[in-house]
């Protein structure tokens, strides 16, 4: 990784500088590919806290109402010096969390995606409307904090960062711990593509401290938050006391409707694509792959065919799967696993332990689960690990029954010949954003959950108007 402004100790971004001012306290963040210690964060504290809600505050009162046309000429900035530090983006990502040099580079690329769709949206927003005998005017709601997940750490602190922005808000982005190196060089792109002073804010550190105290804080507006529904959870009880809005994208366990007619290679590519890339940890992975009782046995030998081709090792160099993040989620992995077994489905491919045996970092057997019914816990809990579950259906109205027997309602996919059907299945899924006859999620159309995967929406427009209050002027206008 190249040499960064506060070398190996990660510290926070407040109001326009890095601090050193902070508790002493520090954790060691490790490669996940080797085991390797990669550096030290400095964990904020309450003081920290207050000190970057104080700055964005203040940043406010004359950032909220800056000119489009000068957010346009700041996301210019942002995204030229996004595209100069990709690369040194990936790296972070890769060493941080693990996943392949590939995947991380066009995970960057949506970043940088997230800045200039901004540039394009902001201009013909209807900021200002005359609506007949009254007007409606879209203002920032605030201050936001934003914590987003250590999945896709990029994308997705621009996805959080980039429309509050736009709308006019400041921000406070605490990224997950685990990522922190990604984080200060998006801290870095900030700062050097002029960001005023407290209008973008980092604080590194624990969730059960920095994300609890912006949660509760009364100096914050807003909260967006993605991750674990649990977490979720306990999110908005912590900002219920100070009414703020909450945004949410949680957990998943996506449904992949492979229809009668379609086409197997595509279903497969889907299906493995889907649910492996990225070690499996992938919110809106398809994990419950639904296959009609007569295809099973052609689809399991095309799926573990390609799984079997699946190469896993060291991130940084052209492998398709990496290690997953940490330790802890190895061995979250490894107990869904057994748990299958245990379950009585027939594993088809993959299993417990390591690839390597002797492999230093964390990784997992790419794995393949048949005879799967929707009530076993590896179809309805969230593994966040490269395990596909295989279940049969009889007929559409079968299978939409399955997909919608969730908790969840992230994401959903449908693949079929006939497009016309596949669009009446996908209409019927209760989901955020349902694929057809694709492989990737679309990053300019609306994303979020349905029930426990979440409240709020990203990408596009809908991203936007999270940030954004709605008021009305009448009268004698």
């Amino acid at each position: 990784m190249t040499a960064t402004a506060t070398t190996d100790l990660v510290t926070h971004y407040i109001n326009g500088t890095w601090t050193t001012d902070w508790a002493g306290l520090t954790n060691e963040l490790r490669n996940p590919a080797t085991g390797q210690v990669t550096g030290r964060v400095a964990l904020a504290g309450l003081d920290e806290v207050d000190r970057a809600v104080a700055a964005a505050r203040a940043a406010f009162e004359t950032y909220s109402h800056t000119t489009i046309a000068d957010r346009v000429a700041m996301f210019s900035r942002i995204a030229a010096e996004f595209t100069r530090r990709a690369e040194d983006m990936a790296i972070a990502v890769t060493t941080d969390m693990g996943i392949p040099i590939a995947g991380s580079r066009i995970a960057v690329g949506a970043a940088i995606l997230q800045f200039t769709s901004m540039i394009d949206t902001l201009p013909g927003y209807p900021f200002h409307d005359v609506a007949g005998d009254h007007i409606i005017d879209k203002d920032p709601v605030g201050v936001a904090a934003l914590i987003p997940p250590w999945n896709y750490p990029s994308l997705q602190m621009a996805e959080k960062v980039a429309p509050a922005l736009a709308a006019g808000c400041t921000v406070i982005l605490k990224p997950a711990e685990i990522v922190s190196h990604a984080g200060e060089v998006f801290a870095q792109i900030m700062d050097a593509a002029g960001v005023p002073a407290g209008v973008f804010n980092l604080l590194v550190g624990k969730g059960s401290t920095v994300g609890t105290a912006l949660s509760k804080h009364p100096g914050v507006d807003m909260v967006a938050f993605t991750g674990s529904t649990d977490v979720g959870i306990q999110v908005q009880k912590d900002a219920a006391d100070t009414v703020k809005r909450v945004s949410q994208e949680l957990g998943g366990k996506s449904a992949h409707i492979v229809l009668p007619d379609a086409d197997l290679d595509l279903a497969v590519t889907t299906a493995v694509n889907g649910v492996m890339s990225n070690s499996g940890q992938t919110c809106a992975a398809p994990t419950r792959t639904l296959v009609p009782a007569p295809l099973l046995d052609d689809f399991l030998r095309r799926v573990k065919s390609a799984v079997d081709g699946l190469t896993v090792g060291d991130p940084m160099k052209e492998v398709d799967l990496g290690p997953v993040a940490n330790q802890t989620q190895w061995h979250t992995v490894q107990d869904y696993i057994q748990i299958g077994l245990d379950e009585g489905a027939t594993l088809i491919t993959g299993g417990p332990g390591k690839p390597d045996p002797t492999a230093s970092g964390w990784y997992v057997r790419p794995t393949v689960f048949a005879d799967v019914t929707n009530n076993m816990r590896i179809a309805r809990e969230e593994i966040f690990g490269p395990v596909m579950s295989v279940i049969t259906y009889t007929g559409i109205d079968d299978a939409i029954r399955i997909a919608n027997d969730s908790e969840y309602g992230l994401a959903g996919y449908v693949t079929g010949e006939d497009t016309d059907q596949a669009k009446r299945v996908a209409a019927r899924i209760r989901a955020g954003q349902v694929v057809v006859n694709a492989v990737t999620p679309n990053l300019f159309a609306p994303f979020g959950g349905y029930k426990h995967s979440g409240n709020g929406r990203i990408w596009g427009t809908a991203g936007l108007e999270e940030y954004l209050e709605t008021k009305a002027i009448v009268g004698q206008i």
